[in-house]
């Protein structure tokens, strides 16, 4: 065995599914964990799907960077919503964001090198880096969760490859502000670094404007790499469909890696996604005004810190909470919250190098009576726990 695979963590989802069959029964479950589009694909998606899955090249290799036209529709709808410039040979479809990230990480760092990482981090991409010799360095956000460019500087040394970002945040749910990522796109410029942006919620921001303007540099493909998925946003999760958006240069090294790992893409997932980009505008705004009304009935129940729960960060599908009780390890309160209260969170021990008292909840997963629910749980727990039940 790799003693960097044996010393890697178990996935925390598989850990929160481990932990639901001790789950007891008997009450409603708030499955608030794992993230997912609480709502089946458009009918454009599942139409055309339908229409295209007996013809016999669905069963066989698409090119490995993509299907020419799901790569021109990445394009296009990048080059719009962000005012900038991405042409069709700056895409890689891949099979889903996760492999965008292990693709890229692997064309761009050998074991010893150094992948700045602002804190929060998302766990698969500190797992990936681990498992492969990469060291996560960790820069610690502002009081608002906001990186900033000025800290980050001083972390970079001649071992650095990348500043990696996750915009809006799993599991924060910040949103940086584009002119903070333009900070980061000058670092990273300045010290000839990548700088890599999952922007996997990018569809689930509180404005339609673009979520930054690197995309109208010219020069935009000397440093930066944006990745995308089109799981959450045309609810197609399974379909494992995603895009890194890069240099042709960085891409050519992107598919080495790709087609001894994947070779390309479900060919399906492929249809299913350019289907949706190109036919299902309108009901994906929908879905994002959607759990934009979940966040809003969210940060109504956490004004008054139910059971002393506090609400630090909230957008795209999560909310970044903190429980009151700093006498208890934030696992065992996770685990409390699933047998004694029926919810199921994600403890922020997944997401930190150490214990801070936070929990990941998955909003997009609860329409406002489960929001309420959930509220009225975290005083229970707070109230039992006061009364030093544990």
């Amino acid at each position: 065995m790799s003693p960097r695979a044996v010393s890697g963590i178990d996935s925390p989802i598989g850990a929160a599914k481990a932990l639901l069959a001790r789950w007891p029964g008997g009450g409603t479950l708030l499955d608030l964990s794992q993230a997912a589009p609480p709502w089946p694909a458009p009918a454009e998606i599942v139409d055309h799907v339908r229409d295209v899955a007996r013809e016999d090249r669905l069963s066989g290799y698409t090119p490995v960077p993509g299907i020419p036209k799901l790569r021109s529709a990445v394009a296009d709808e990048l080059s719009r919503d962000y005012a900038g410039a991405v042409e069709p040979g700056d895409v890689v479809v891949t099979a889903g964001c996760n492999q965008a990230f292990c693709v890229v990480a692997a064309a761009l760092t050998t074991p010893g090198d150094e992948v700045v990482t602002p804190l929060p981090y998302y766990f698969n991409h500190d797992m990936w880096l681990r498992m492969n010799g990469v060291r996560p360095v960790y820069l610690e956000p502002g009081d608002d969760l906001v990186p900033r460019a000025s800290d980050a500087a001083a972390l970079i040394t001649e071992r650095t490859r990348a500043i990696s970002l996750v915009t809006p945040g799993n599991p924060s749910g910040v949103t940086i502000p584009p002119e903070v990522i333009a900070e980061f796109a000058e670092l990273a410029a300045r010290y000839d670094v990548a700088l890599v942006l999952d922007e996997t919620y990018r569809s689930f921001r509180d404005t339609d404007a673009p979520p930054h303007a690197l995309f109208a540099d010219p020069a935009w493909r000397r440093t930066v790499v944006s990745l995308h998925s089109f799981s959450k946003d045309l609810a197609i999760p399974g379909y494992r469909v995603g895009a890194v958006v890069a240099s042709p240069e960085l891409g050519r090294e992107v598919l080495k890696v790709m087609d001894c790992v994947a070779i390309c893409s479900p060919q399906i997932g492929q249809e299913a996604a350019w289907a949706g980009l190109t036919g299902a505008r309108a009901w994906r705004a929908d879905r994002a005004a959607e759990i934009a009304r979940r966040r809003a009935a969210f940060a109504e129940v956490m004004a008054d810190r139910p059971g002393g729960f506090e609400m630090l960060a909230l957008g795209g599908f999560f909310a970044w909470v903190r429980h009151p009780f700093d006498d208890r390890p934030t696992p065992e309160v996770v685990e409390d919250l699933l047998l004694t209260h029926d919810t199921l969170v994600i403890p922020g021990t997944a997401f930190l190098p150490d214990d801070r008292r936070t929990m990941r909840i998955s909003v997009s997963n609860a329409d406002s009576p489960a929001i309420a629910l959930l509220a009225d749980r975290l005083r229970a727990i707070g109230t039992r726990s006061t009364h030093g039940i544990r």
